[in-house]
């Protein structure tokens, strides 16, 4: 998902809560920042003990989702330089950017609903989007800067570079959210505001503006979504009918592969910008969102509730979101799919599409977490007020409501890609 148009197309792209803070709306206890919480009448979906043992358990099924989601941000990813002149590899690109991002904020939203803006809430939101948006957003543009010998790439804290779109865009909605909350038709608001963002070119780029309005819909549903909702997703029955709707959705995809651009699904630009007529805007707004949430079900549908062997994994998905943009950019950089183009072929697309899963499984590690926790979960104590610091230190396993790997401190897709 980009800002500018895409460069590989031909055309126009824990601190948890004291522990007695439950949410009225849900009967939920929230771990860290309302990240997967627990409802406190009922056991988790995977096997241990019981939930009002603690607000700190994590759900596998959110964990799972996640994990699996971040592997096909990164899969998609490493599909882009080489989809040219296939179809079927286009196709198969297009139905996973019509949901992956989707199920990512429409996860963040419902993991935001008990954010009301205070001081360790506030203190959560800083050390864990803010500070590394400018931290990834600096290595990206140095990255740029130095390995693909552009010097005039410039540094830019409002103009958001390949994958750090999503934490600024993050850090707006859930400074909103008591706004959204307080709405009598949030969600009708959230629609018209995408759908008039969808007609105006002139937003333009800073923060990302045009992402953050026409992707509000989707973390606006999420703020309104309850427990329920996902356990309705996850019936038998839905498991089954998920099988016909991606299977509708593919052979749509395949159609649409030679006849709409990608970029309707980055949500970055407005209709004028894709040699479209301004009124297809507001059109294209609600059909993709139907399509989004059918999609998104569907994903969950399949998604397991048990501990699984990647269900560890779900809580280093800012990791893997935010380090497998080098390993891709430092190919493209490096000239790899010019030095090799049997990477365009059949047999080299299955190649990186291993690769490309492998690659965002090992940066989801623990080792890798333990690493990066210094910018991508710092302490600060020395920048917040005593009041900012009363939640108790995120214990290790809560899950945190900001990561893109739906849901966590911050995992999705990039910003100007064109880069």
């Amino acid at each position: 998902m980009f800002q500018a148009p895409h460069p590989y197309e031909t055309s126009p792209l824990a601190r948890s809560f004291p522990a007695a803070e439950v949410d009225p709306a849900t009967g939920t206890r929230p771990s860290a920042v309302a990240d997967t919480p627990v409802p406190t009448g009922q056991r988790p979906a995977g096997p241990g003990p019981d939930p009002h043992a603690t607000s700190t358990k994590r759900d596998a099924f959110f964990d799972n989702a996640k994990y699996l989601a971040i592997v096909l941000v990164a899969v998609a990813h490493f599909w882009e330089p080489v989809m040219d002149g296939s179809r079927a590899t286009r196709a198969l690109y297009l139905l996973v950017y019509a949901f992956h991002m989707p199920a990512f904020i429409i996860t963040s939203g419902y993991f935001s609903r008990s954010f009301a803006a205070r001081p360790h809430q506030i203190r959560r939101l800083v050390t864990g989007v803010a500070v590394p948006y400018v931290v990834f957003e600096v290595a990206y543009s140095l990255f740029k800067r130095y390995v693909d010998d552009s010097p005039d790439q410039p540094i830019s804290l409002l103009d958001p570079w390949y994958l750090t779109w999503f934490l600024a865009a993050l850090f707006i909605w859930r400074l909103t959210t008591p706004l959204w909350r307080a709405l009598r038709h949030p969600l009708t608001v959230a629609l018209a505001v995408a759908s008039l963002a969808s007609l105006t070119p002139g937003i333009g780029e800073d923060l990302g503006l045009q992402r953050v309005l026409q992707f509000a819909p989707y973390f606006v549903l999420g703020l309104l979504l309850k427990p329920e909702h996902f356990q309705l997703v996850r019936r038998r029955e839905i498991r089954l009918l998920a099988v016909p709707l991606f299977a509708g959705a593919l052979v749509f995809t395949y159609w649409a592969a030679t006849r709409m651009p990608a970029g309707w699904l980055y949500h970055s630009a407005a209709a004028q910008q894709l040699d479209a007529p301004w009124w297809a805007g507001p059109v294209m707004t609600f059909a993709l969102f139907g399509c989004s949430l059918l999609l998104t079900a569907g994903f969950l549908a399949w998604v397991p509730g048990r501990r699984m062997w990647f269900t560890a994994l779900g809580a280093g998905t800012i990791c893997g979101y935010l380090l497998h943009g080098f390993l891709i950019k430092g190919a493209v950089y490096g000239g790899l799919f010019d030095a090799y183009p049997w990477l365009s072929g059949p047999a080299g697309k299955v190649a990186l599409t291993l690769a490309g899963a492998a690659a965002v499984t090992l940066l989801c590690t623990p080792p890798v977490r333990r690493l990066l926790r210094c910018v991508t979960e710092p302490e600060m104590r020395w920048a917040f007020s005593r009041e900012a610091q009363t939640a108790t230190a995120a214990r290790p396993g809560t899950q945190t409501a900001t990561q893109p790997g739906v849901s966590d401190r911050a995992a999705g897709a990039p910003s100007r890609t064109s880069r």
